[in-house]
């Protein structure tokens, strides 16, 4: 797959599965994978997905405007960075965010999170 076709990919599973089924995104991030949400920051699997499920919001809705990717380093990782507005479901104005993901390829045509940071704003 080539690279713009694999960050959309990855990009249309993560916020599907973090829309659906927050807890679900453990699976995409390693123990060494570390989170910026917000000014704070988190480390491993674990503690990043206990971020996401503490949020709270019940339902929402990311609709992804861009989705912009740059190869990184010579071990196969990707740079990927995102813009679009999240909906909540009580008729709130959305939010717009910004969020960068530094992949890594776990094995043949899959990657994880190593760094991913996140910002929301109005």
């Amino acid at each position: 797959m080539d690279p713009e076709g694999a960050a959309k990919a990855f990009v249309d599973h993560y916020y599907t599965t973090f829309d659906t089924n927050r807890a679900a995104v453990e699976g995409l991030f390693q123990e060494g994978s570390m989170l910026t949400y917000g000014g704070e920051k988190f480390i491993g699997a674990a503690a990043i997905t206990a971020k996401f499920t503490s949020l709270q919001f019940s339902s929402c809705k990311h609709h992804v405007t861009t989705v912009d990717c740059q190869p990184s380093g010579p071990a196969g990782g990707m740079l990927v960075f995102v813009t679009g507005t999240m909906h909540f479901g009580g008729g709130e104005p959305p939010f717009k965010f910004f969020q960068a993901f530094h992949l890594m390829p776990a094995e043949p045509e899959n990657f994880y999170v190593l760094n991913n940071h996140r910002v929301n704003y109005e």
